[in-house]
């Protein structure tokens, strides 16, 4: 058992390593010229601002917690004996980082056993904290934020992000892409998992879904949403998002509506 002292610590320390994270991400934007870029896989780019911006919140999370465990996208896994583990995304939004467009973030959650607990999403363009603890409330800032209050899709601004690491799929998400642009007010794909999360979690999206995401593009922002008074889930309806990395995040009410879509387009 977390005891509420605990959870606001975990979240106290969320949101400094996501703003020790974004301080990196600011510096390196400076000089987007001299960037040295890698490409993992087809279209999936780590630079070394990805790489900077990790080493900074991991040695500040080792600093005060040594024994927990840490699950970070570029360094992958570092295990301890604890039964908490950090999930980092150093800078989710690589490509759009790259080519300069303003529109990325660095995440950072904690889970204990199989559940996050605590977590912070910084937008260091805009200077805009989203942080959250489990039964604490989600909050920009200092104030609270809550899911939009729209019900079913007609007048929706939704989010999604394309498959581009499996396009295998891309003509069923295409699908379903048609069929809530066709019964929606629209549809944006900014390039940051975590930070359209945090946008239906504070009411700027109505919902959100995407397909083949990792664990740390998805824990903390998916957090944001619950404890915002919204649902997420998988394809199904179910938990297990996590694991099989396709979300669908919104109000409880259009939750409910863009489920019925996806059983039908995706599933």
């Amino acid at each position: 058992m977390v005891s509420p002292n605990e959870i606001e610590l975990f979240v106290e320390t969320a949101t400094v390593a996501a703003h020790v994270g974004g301080l990196v991400l600011r510096e390196h934007s400076r000089n987007l010229d001299e960037l040295i870029v890698d490409e993992k896989a087809a279209n999936d780019f780590v630079t070394a601002a990805d790489r900077a911006s990790e080493r900074a919140i991991i040695g500040f999370l080792h600093d005060r917690f040594p024994d927990h465990s840490v699950i970070a996208e570029e360094s992958r896994e570092q295990r301890r004996s604890s039964s908490y583990t950090w999930i980092i995304d150093p800078l989710d939004g690589t490509t759009n980082f790259i080519h300069g467009y303003p529109v990325f973030s660095v995440s950072v959650s904690l889970r204990r056993e199989a559940q996050i607990i605590a977590g912070a999403v910084y937008d260091p363009v805009r200077d805009e904290m989203f942080r959250g603890g489990l039964g604490h409330g989600a909050f920009l800032g200092d104030d609270p934020i809550h899911v939009s209050a729209r019900s079913g899709l007609g007048g929706c601004l939704l989010a999604t992000g394309f498959p581009f690491k499996m396009q295998d799929r891309l003509k069923e998400y295409l699908r379903s892409f048609e069929v809530f642009a066709r019964s929606t007010a629209g549809i944006r794909r900014a390039g940051s998992a975590a930070l359209d999360l945090c946008y239906v979690a504070c009411g700027r999206f109505d919902g959100f879904w995407e397909m083949s995401l990792a664990a740390w593009d998805i824990a903390a922002g998916s957090l944001m949403v619950r404890e915002a008074g919204g649902v997420a889930t998988d394809f199904l309806g179910s938990d297990a998002y996590m694991k099989s990395g396709n979300i669908l995040a919104a109000n409880p009410r259009v939750h409910s509506a863009m489920l019925e879509v996806l059983r039908r387009t995706l599933v």
